[in-house]
C-alpha cells in the first residue's frame, strides 16, 4: 500500500471531490482528459488534507514520494541559503503543481509551506508515473505544466534583473490578477496571501521599500492596499508601469 504522503493532516471533514467535478479541471492535471482518464485519474488521488498556516507540505532534502496539486488556499517555496536566510522561490494557488523540483534528483531541493488554511490533491509518484506510461493526454499535460513553470522561471528571473524594483511589483500585481482570473475570481481585487516581508524577499526589495512603494501607488490612484487587500484602481497606469505590452504576461 502507497505510503501516504503528508503527515499532518487535521480536517476530514472535506469531501473527495472527482477531479471531473472540481472547478479546477480546466487549469489543472484532469485539463484534455476524457471521462474515461479522468477516472483513472481518480483512483491516485490520495486524501486532501488541510494544513493549517505556517504548516510544511514538503521540506528540502525529502525525498520524492508525491507530487501536489494545490486544492484550496495557497503556499510558498522556499530555499534556504547556506547562512541560514530564506529565499522564497514562488507563491502557488489553486490548480497549479507543487513538488515539481524533485523530479530531477527524486528529492525535493526546496520546502514548501502554507500561507493560510490550505488543501492539496496528492498523487504517489510511483504510481503517477505508471499512470502517465499509459495515458497519453496526461503524460503531455504534465508536460504542458512543468514546460510553463520553467517559462515562468525564465520570465521571473529575467524581470528581477532587468526591472527597476516599481516594475517588478507592478509586474507581480498584474500576474497575480491574471491568475486569480483563470480560476473565476477578479483580476482587479484580490487577496495578498502572503506577508509583506515574504513578498519583498521574492521581489529582492527591503520590507521598507515594498511599503513605500504600495504608498506612492496608493498615492497616484493607481491602486487601493489594505491589510492584504489589494484593488486596482488604475489598470492601463499600472501596466504602463510595467510596461506590460512588451512582456510575457507571466512574467513573475
Amino acid at each position: 500500500m502507497s505510503q501516504s504522503c503528508v503527515t499532518p493532516i487535521h480536517d476530514f471533514n472535506q469531501l473527495k471531490v472527482s477531479c471531473g467535478a472540481c472547478s479546477l479541471t480546466d487549469i489543472c492535471l484532469p485539463h484534455g482528459l476524457n471521462p474515461e482518464e479522468q477516472e483513472i485519474l481518480d483512483t491516485l488521488i490520495q486524501h486532501k488534507p488541510s494544513l493549517k498556516r505556517g504548516e510544511s507540505l514538503f521540506h528540502a532534502g525529502d525525498p520524492l514520494k508525491c507530487i501536489y496539486a494545490v486544492r484550496s488556499g495557497s503556499f510558498k517555496t522556499f530555499i534556504n541559503t547556506a547562512d541560514g536566510a530564506e529565499q522564497i522561490t514562488g507563491f502557488y494557488l489553486p490548480g497549479e503543481l507543487i513538488g515539481l523540483d524533485g523530479l530531477g534528483h527524486d528529492q525535493h531541493r526546496c520546502g514548501s509551506l502554507a500561507l493560510e488554511s490550505s488543501s492539496v490533491c496528492a498523487m504517489n509518484m510511483d504510481e503517477f508515473e505508471e499512470v502517465c506510461s499509459q495515458i497519453g493526454n496526461l503524460r503531455r499535460q504534465l508536460l504542458r505544466l512543468i514546460g510553463k513553470e520553467i517559462n515562468q522561471d525564465h520570465e521571473s528571473l529575467l524581470a528581477l534583473g532587468q526591472l527597476k524594483g516599481e516594475e517588478r511589483l507592478a509586474t507581480f500585481l498584474l500576474s497575480l490578477g491574471k491568475r486569480y482570473q483563470e480560476r473565476g475570481f477578479s483580476a482587479a481585487e484580490f487577496n495578498l496571501s502572503m506577508p509583506r516581508h515574504d513578498l519583498a524577499n521574492y521581489l529582492g526589495l527591503a520590507v521598507e521599500t515594498l511599503s513605500r512603494m504600495f504608498s506612492k501607488l496608493q498615492d497616484d490612484g493607481v491602486l487601493s492596499a489594505k491589510r492584504r487587500n489589494i484593488r486596482i484602481l488604475d489598470e492601463q497606469r499600472l501596466r504602463k508601469l510595467a510596461h506590460w505590452q512588451c512582456r510575457n504576461i507571466n512574467s513573475l
